[in-house]
């Protein structure tokens, strides 16, 4: 199969631009004009210039992206938009190259007679499985412009909780690196000169500024073997995490570390609590709701729970039951969904939880923010001092000694 990049007019005298895979272009031509459009032009897409052509690698669609297509789907189901001219429209309206591609598959996918959510699980980097799967139920329910209401709000509601924990360790990160390269310019350039100076008077040096010195030293003359190091350790690091083993002693060990562990445990109680209010309000039963729940929480273990308590409940245990082995459930949460199975109201429950944790999630990141500033700034200035205290001081006694 091959891709070619095309220009068309529609039935109704509309520039139509978008893509097909088809084997040659002739096949492609065929293809085009049964849909109904003359074409202006067709090109194969290796004939594009390395200038024109897209690095798919770098690409990827945005959440900003997904959510306004998701309000825009809403509307146009609204105004009783049919879902292939609704997907067509916004194809070629589309700011985004890659989403406009994948758009136009899916309206080709749905011209072909597949259905929305089918068409949308084709592409699983653009639409998760949590997508896909609201969007079958607004599809088996008949409420389609709903299910993609409900998306919107969802994932605006996600994205914000999730940006504000992650820019909070942008201000750590910084400090720590700025700190790092510090400490490394004073050793390689500064802390030499110092020492030369120490070394020729003759006289005994403590034994931390032996240690400063040598460290110095090590990094002056062998600073590209530890560089190699670095980057070979980096490289090990990686694609362990990236092992199912890995993941999951990331995840522990994230969960460990003081407050920082407390701030991951709101966040994923936040994520659970509204995606299975989502998929409840459209119609989703509970046990489907939770499988999809732990696709999106973001978290191994969370996962693995989740998966184990969706078929605890499908043999028919109560979830508040269920809920109640695992220790990583407060017992909030646990005593929240009694009182929605009681009241048979569990949808509205969990949206009260999951708005009440995304402010836990704020407050704690707020908070923690507020301590991280002065604890980087502190610890910045005693590495500094120390650093310099431990060759300035031996030269200070040799200038007094004279």
């Amino acid at each position: 199969m091959a891709l070619f990049y095309y220009t068309a007019i529609d039935a109704e005298g509309k520039e139509r631009k978008g893509s097909i895979d088809a084997i040659n272009k002739d096949v492609a031509v065929t293809a085009l004009q049964r849909r109904g459009l003359t074409l202006s032009s067709i090109t194969p897409a290796e004939s594009n210039s390395f200038f024109q052509m897209r690095l798919s690698f770098f690409e990827r669609v945005k959440n900003k992206d997904i959510v306004i297509l998701s309000r825009q789907i809403t509307t146009l189901f609204e105004a009783q938009v049919s879902a292939l001219r609704a997907f067509r429209l916004l194809a070629a309206e589309s700011g985004s190259p890659l989403l406009q591609d994948k758009l136009n598959e899916i309206a080709n996918d749905i011209q072909s007679g597949s259905t929305i959510a089918d068409a949308l699980g084709k592409h699983p980097k653009v639409f998760s499985d949590f997508y896909v799967a609201m969007v079958r139920a607004g599809e088996e329910t008949g409420r389609l412009d709903e299910a993609f209401a409900f998306l919107a709000d969802y994932l605006d509601r996600t994205y914000e909780v999730t940006s504000k924990a992650r820019n909070a360790l942008i201000y750590p990160a910084f400090v720590i690196i700025t700190f790092i390269s510090v400490m490394v310019l004073m050793l390689t350039t500064v802390i030499p000169r110092l020492a030369d100076i120490l070394l020729e008077s003759g006289q005994e040096v403590p034994i931390y500024t032996k240690i400063v010195i040598g460290l110095a030293q090590f990094l002056t003359n062998y600073s590209w073997l530890l560089g190699i190091a670095l980057v070979f350790g980096g490289v090990l690091v990686y694609r362990f995490i990236q092992t199912e083993s890995g993941k999951k002693r990331l995840a522990h060990a994230r969960l460990g570390v003081p407050y920082v562990g407390d701030l991951y445990r709101k966040l994923y109680m936040s994520r659970i609590a509204d995606s299975l209010s989502t998929t409840l309000s459209s119609g989703i039963q509970l046990v489907r709701g939770m499988e999809i729940s732990a696709a999106v929480v973001g978290d191994p273990a969370y996962r693995e729970i989740l998966l184990q308590i969706a078929q605890e409940i499908q043999s028919g245990r109560p979830a508040s039951e269920v809920f109640a082995n695992y220790d990583e459930f407060p017992g909030i949460v646990i005593a929240m969904i009694k009182v929605g199975e009681e009241t048979g109201d569990l949808s509205n429950i969990l949206k009260t939880m999951a708005k009440f944790y995304q402010r836990e999630v704020s407050n704690a990141v707020d908070t923690l923010v507020s301590l991280i500033e002065p604890l980087m700034i502190v610890l910045m200035g005693v590495g500094v001092g120390l650093l310099l205290a431990s060759v300035l001081v031996p030269i200070y006694n040799i200038s007094a000694g004279l």
